[in-house]
């Protein structure tokens, strides 16, 4: 799987009857309930730390998995860009790193430290907006591993290998007590094997804070442009 697939929030989820009950199932029947579980989640937070040698991208979302949700990458090398989407509307504050590398994304008049609010319907694929949505998705074949504890939770290890990565690792740690939670998952591979992308889960159906930013903070993009 490439950063790609762990940024879209592939989860894996044990059963919440506890050890026994997970080692009656086999890990195919356990990535079945994971992604029915996870698709039913009212919110929770996802972060990522993709690192590449000596580069380092850290993401984090805190989302309703709909249409409200907040997030941060900063960039090791190349600065920071917050958003906070809101229905049909995206509010966007890149740091100065960010805008002097990352010109061709277009953030139109957008100015360091000031939030740029912009409509949803401009953000494109690849532009550095995230979605709000997270796709819970199967892939690869999937094994039991190690028991282990994950924040104080008892979990299993499912080792995951995929046709498409054949010098990947995957290691999704699940839980199996309490709610049947994914807690962290984590890669090692890509060319030389130099990269290692941890993505940990929490705040699972807590209640979200997402406001916009105060108006004046706010740049309207929209208006720059008439």
């Amino acid at each position: 799987m490439t950063l790609a697939c762990l940024l879209a929030g592939v989860a894996l989820v044990g059963c919440g009857g506890g050890d026994d009950e997970a080692a009656q199932k086999s890990a195919d029947a356990m990535l079945d309930e994971a992604n029915t579980r996870m698709s039913k989640l009212s919110s929770l937070t996802i972060e990522i730390t993709n690192e590449v040698g000596d580069d380092t991208v850290t993401w984090q979302m805190t989302t309703d998995l709909k249409n409200r949700c907040q997030v941060k990458n900063t960039f090791s090398r190349s600065g920071t860009l917050e958003q906070i989407r809101i229905g049909e509307t995206d509010y966007v504050r890149p740091d100065k790193a960010y805008l002097e590398t990352w010109s061709g994304n277009d953030l139109g008049t957008a100015r360091p430290g000031k939030w740029a609010k912009v409509p949803v319907a401009e953000s494109k694929p690849g532009g550095g907006l995230s979605q709000c949505t997270r796709p819970f998705e199967s892939f690869g074949t999937v094994t039991k591993g190690e028991s282990t504890r994950i924040d104080g939770r008892k979990a299993l290890g499912l080792k995951v290998t995929d046709p498409s990565d054949k010098g990947g690792k995957y290691t999704f740690y699940v839980a199996t007590e309490g709610e049947p939670h994914l807690l962290k998952a984590v890669y090692k591979g890509g060319e030389g094997g130099k990269q290692l992308t941890t993505t940990s889960f929490s705040h699972f159906d807590e209640p979200l804070d997402i406001r916009p930013p105060a108006s004046a903070q706010v740049l309207d993009m929209s208006e720059s442009k008439d």
